[in-house]
């Protein structure tokens, strides 16, 4: 019995749907820090290919542990999303990827090391930016709702970047070439 509810694997810790059956997020998998482990992340990163997700999108600033999904058979995104970034232009380039994934109603996990204010940001951003929410403070209550916690000072300034990058995308010529739209792309890694 042990076996066969081992290959099922383990749910990543703090995973929760974002937008229902196509949209989560969880702690990287493995756990962070000093209580990262093998096996844990193994056992996990089994859990999200059993669960048929099409892709993992890890917005961690390194590449590491990467491998590991493509040992498992997990396709994944390396959208690195660091504090150096100016969040505007980098939401702005990652928000219309993830849009056309959705479109595509493809299943995606998305990840950094934990389930923090930086993530919640990301995501109640991308609520806003995309139009499901049509108001910043309603997409930071939703997301507030699904991490059952209040956002703090870091995730409301991401979403106030995304309603920027929304502002400025409006703004925009719309006749921009394929190659200007989708500057940034040699960030994107996909496995």
């Amino acid at each position: 019995m042990a076996k066969g509810k081992w290959a099922q694997g383990i749910e990543p810790r703090h995973f929760q749907w974002v937008i229902g059956e196509q949209l989560a997020i969880c702690e990287r998998p493995g756990g962070y820090g000093a209580n990262h482990r093998k096996v844990r992340r193994q056992e996990e990163i089994i859990w999200i290919r059993e669960r048929k997700f099409d892709y993992v999108i890890s917005l961690i600033a390194s590449d590491h542990n990467l491998h590991s999904y493509d040992e498992l058979g997990v396709r994944w995104k390396h959208w690195p999303f660091t504090p150096a970034v100016d969040p505007e232009i980098s939401l702005g380039q990652m928000y219309p990827e993830l849009r056309n994934l959705l479109a595509s109603k493809s299943k995606l996990l998305m990840h950094v090391e934990e389930v923090s204010d930086r993530l919640a940001g990301v995501l109640a951003g991308y609520l806003r930016w995309s139009g499901m929410v049509p108001e910043s403070h309603k997409a930071i209550i939703v997301m507030e709702q699904i991490l059952g916690r209040q956002m703090g000072p870091e995730g409301r300034t991401l979403v106030t970047a995304a309603e920027r990058a929304l502002l400025r995308q409006s703004s925009a010529p719309s006749d921009t070439s394929d190659d200007e739209a989708g500057s940034g792309e040699d960030e994107d890694s996909e496995h």
